[in-house]
Parts: C-alpha cells; structure tokens; sequence
C-alpha cells in the first residue's frame, strides 16, 4: 500500500518563495486510481462478522401480502390439513418457531401468553393462533406436548380449539414463510436454527396486517393489532377510540401516539368544554332576569 502514498501530487506549501514541481497528466493519472481503488477494494475486505446461521436471517414486512392457504400442513394430531381450514372466520396470530428449539422460541411463546393473558378476547373467540414449525424433521406428537405446555400456560377454557400447532415438510415450510418474509438459516454444525423473533396478525382471509418483533408482545398493541386485522369487527367504542389516538409503526412494529389526532380531540374538547360554560352562564343569567327583584 505504501506505492500509492508516493503517487499524490507534490503539492506542499512551506512559505513564501516556494514553488510548487508542476503536477504531470501521470500524477492526477495514478492520484485517481488510488481514489477509485477505495470504492472497489474496500469491499473486498468488508465482511459479516455474524455467525454464519444469523446471516440473512430477516422477518422483512410484507402488509397486505396473502398467505398461500393451499399449502398443506400436519397438525398435532397428525391429520393433514391446509391453511384454509383456520381462516374465514376470525383473525389470526401466526408465530414461526422450531419445537426443539431451547431458547429463543420458548421465549416468543412464552412472551406471547403473557401479552394475551391480560386481553378481554379469547383464543377460539375473537381470535386463533396458529403456531408453525419451519423444521420439517419436527413430528406431531412434538408438536401435541407444545400445544399441551402452552396451552395450560393460556390457561383459559377452550383455547385448545383455537391455538393450533402444525409441522410440515420443507415445500410446504418454504411456501408459507416465504410468504410471509422470515427467513432463517440451518447450522449444521450445531443442529441448529438462526432465526427471527416476532409475531405477524393475519386477517380472516390470510392477509398480513400487522409484525411484532422481539420476544415481549404488549397487551395493548396485539389488542389494537387484532381490532384492525378483523377490520374493527371485535372493537368496543373505547377501542375506537385507542384507535384514532394510536397508529401502527411499521419501523418500530409497535403503536405509538398519534400526534396529530391528540391535539385534534383536545382542541374539540376544549370547544365543547367552552360551549357548556357559555351555556351554563347564559341560563344562570337568564334565571336571575326572571327572578323577581
């Protein structure tokens, strides 16, 4: 590397008197080169310093995109089934996890009941989850004990009706996550997966509405996300309300105040405030004119 400090152009500047050696077509020439050599060797020696299952892992938002409810699946009973046998009727949490996973997936599904545990809605009732192994080498009989943990974990009567746990082979595990944007890594020196965390909503008839990223889903953001997946059909008039004063952050895949919409209700309610106290004063004034006196 040392050759191309000696090709800049000798232009040095020590003081009155000094006379710069004129600069050759062959200095701006090699001076070039060096500037361009920056831009194409420099991403030779860029590299990912990500274990090798953690690269190109991603959950990418694809909203509005629709899942393929042809493809076929076995669930914890062993029955084949497709997609399209748990949509049509409510909306849906779909969590991507592997059954013999010891950490990461756990922790999601842990997370998960913890944020719906606090919700008015049920599993079966206003919504379904449907949990899905990508490791097609996971059998329904693992699949039947997740179900039986988590579940019990829920413990709410008849969430084993609506939360579904499903293995598949690898065109069928592809096709849906694909879909979906998660991707993921198999490492086999370790047997092991690299993958993303997180959560998507899908509405009734397959289509992604909402990502929750991480392994902690609050209760409060997986309420609003299921009201706008079911298009408000499951919404209270508080709901509404939450609704107009938060938006979903596809960035952050998190709800956040709404600004804008906050200043609007407190300006209207600063007006009607000030309607009733007008109105209250002119009857005060009024009753006292019509007292006798």
């Amino acid at each position: 590397m040392m050759w191309f400090s000696s090709s800049l152009p000798r232009t040095i500047s020590v003081g009155a008197g000094f006379k710069p050696a004129p600069t050759s077509r062959n200095d701006i020439f090699l001076a070039l080169v060096f500037v361009f050599s920056l831009f194409w060797v420099s991403p030779l020696f860029a590299h990912d310093d990500r274990p090798v299952a953690l690269r190109n892992v991603d959950l990418e938002q694809k909203l509005s995109a629709q899942v393929p409810l042809d493809v076929e699946f076995r669930d914890e009973a062993g029955r084949t089934v497709t997609l399209k046998d748990y949509f049509g009727r409510r909306p849906l949490i779909l969590s991507l996890v592997y059954y013999s996973c010891q950490d990461l997936c756990p922790l999601t599904l842990d997370g998960l009941v913890r944020g719906m545990r606090p919700l008015s809605f049920n599993i079966g009732d206003q919504f379904d989850v449907l949990t899905v192994s990508f490791d097609p080498r996971d059998t329904s009989a693992l699949a039947a004990a997740k179900k039986s943990d988590f579940v019990k974990q829920y413990s709410r009567p008849g969430a084993e009706k609506g939360w579904h746990f499903l293995t598949g082979d690898e065109t069928a595990i592809r096709r849906l996550t694909e879909a979906v944007g998660f991707r993921y890594n198999y490492e086999s020196e370790n047997d092991r997966f690299g993958h993303a965390t997180g959560i998507i909503l899908l509405t009734p008839d397959g289509k992604i509405a909402r990502y929750f990223y991480g392994i902690e889903f609050s209760p409060r953001d997986l309420r609003l996300g299921l009201i706008e997946a079911s298009a408000k059909k499951i919404a209270s008039p508080i709901d509404q309300l939450l609704l107009f004063c938060y938006h979903y952050d596809p960035a952050t895949g998190k709800y956040s105040l709404l600004v804008t919409n906050i200043v609007r209700l407190a300006g209207i309610a600063t007006v009607l405030a000030l309607v009733i106290f007008i109105a209250v004063m002119l009857r005060r004034d009024r009753n006292r004119k019509l007292q006798p006196g």
